[in-house]
This record gives C-alpha cells, sequence and structure tokens, in this order.
C-alpha cells in the first residue's frame, strides 16, 4: 500500500509486482475535481423571455494545467457560453471546472497528453451537467453541450505547432511517409 500521506493509492495487492519495493509503475488518475469559478449572467430578464428570435450559441473551451506538487496538478477546463439574439444577449456563463491530477512515473510525453487530452475528456462530463444546470436554473432550456474529442483537439495543437516551429526554423514540415 502506498505510504500514508500519498495523494495516490497502490491498488495492487500483489506484493511480489513490486520485487523490491521499489514504486516504478506509471500511475496517472483523478483525485478530485471541483467548480473553481462560475459566472451566471441573465442581463436582460425578465423582457429576454417574451423574445422570439432563435438565439445564436457561443461555446469557447480553453484547458490549462498548473504543477502543484511533484505528483500533483490542477486540470482547469474553462467553458465560455454566450447566447444572444438580433434582441439581445440572452445569457453569459463563465465556468472554471478543475481536477487535481495525480501522476507518477510517467515520461514528460505521457503526462503532458494525460494532462491536456484525458483529464479533460474525464473532467468534461461534469462541467457539461454544471452548465446544463445552469442555463435551466436561468430559465431557459438546458443547454447539452455535444461531446468533445479533447484528444483530437490536442493530437491539432500538436501538428500546429510542430508546423510552425519548421516554419520559424525555415523547414518545411514533413509529408507523407519516408
Amino acid at each position: 500500500m502506498a505510504d500514508e500521506g500519498d495523494v495516490l493509492t497502490d491498488l495492487n495487492l500483489d506484493n511480489d509486482a513490486t520485487g523490491n519495493g521499489a514504486d516504478t509503475q506509471p500511475v496517472a488518475g483523478v483525485i478530485s475535481q471541483y467548480v473553481k469559478d462560475l459566472s451566471v449572467e441573465n442581463p436582460n430578464a425578465p423582457a429576454c423571455f417574451q423574445w422570439q428570435g432563435a438565439p445564436a450559441i457561443d461555446l469557447q473551451f480553453n484547458i490549462g494545467a498548473e504543477r502543484v506538487n511533484d505528483e500533483v496538478h490542477e486540470v482547469e477546463l474553462k467553458i465560455k457560453v454566450t447566447a444572444k439574439t438580433d434582441e439581445g444577449d440572452l445569457y453569459l456563463i463563465e465556468l472554471a471546472y478543475c481536477g487535481l491530477i495525480g501522476l507518477r512515473n510517467l515520461p514528460e510525453d505521457h503526462a503532458h497528453a494525460f494532462l491536456y487530452a484525458e483529464a479533460p475528456r474525464i473532467l468534461f462530463p461534469f462541467a457539461r451537467r454544471v452548465i446544463a444546470d445552469a442555463t435551466r436554473d436561468l430559465g431557459f432550456q438546458p443547454l447539452m453541450v455535444d461531446p468533445v474529442d479533447f484528444n483530437g483537439l490536442y493530437m491539432q495543437q500538436l501538428q500546429r505547432r510542430a508546423e510552425e516551429e519548421a516554419a520559424a526554423g525555415g523547414m518545411q514540415p514533413p509529408v507523407g511517409q519516408a
């Protein structure tokens, strides 16, 4: 079992699996999750409930990670939703939904991928529920945000960075297979 005060728990009950007791197995997981910040605005109530125009929804995501200590990071999934009609603004919701993520014995590239792709994927359904509840509590239909492919977005971001670095260095990014 893990040492007392350790944030990650070794669930491997086979004592022979670790040989000399060295902790070398890679581990990643969610320790806890929480709403860090939530702002909900309904600036034109009650007049907005009489408006007939279909709302235009603008949805934006941002993912950040910050080291808490050697084995724990805080991953922050920020979601901003605005709904507007021709008559005016219906609502604005800004949510910072966070998770404490424990990482141990992971290579740096795997840890980065977990923090920026897998952890947001795990946190998203809970943040989605907060957004749905907030829109419902504002007096509107619950906004059910479509699932997001965080791994695909992460891979696109890595590709874009590689292309930018190649362009800055005067080199062309590799195309096809060699």
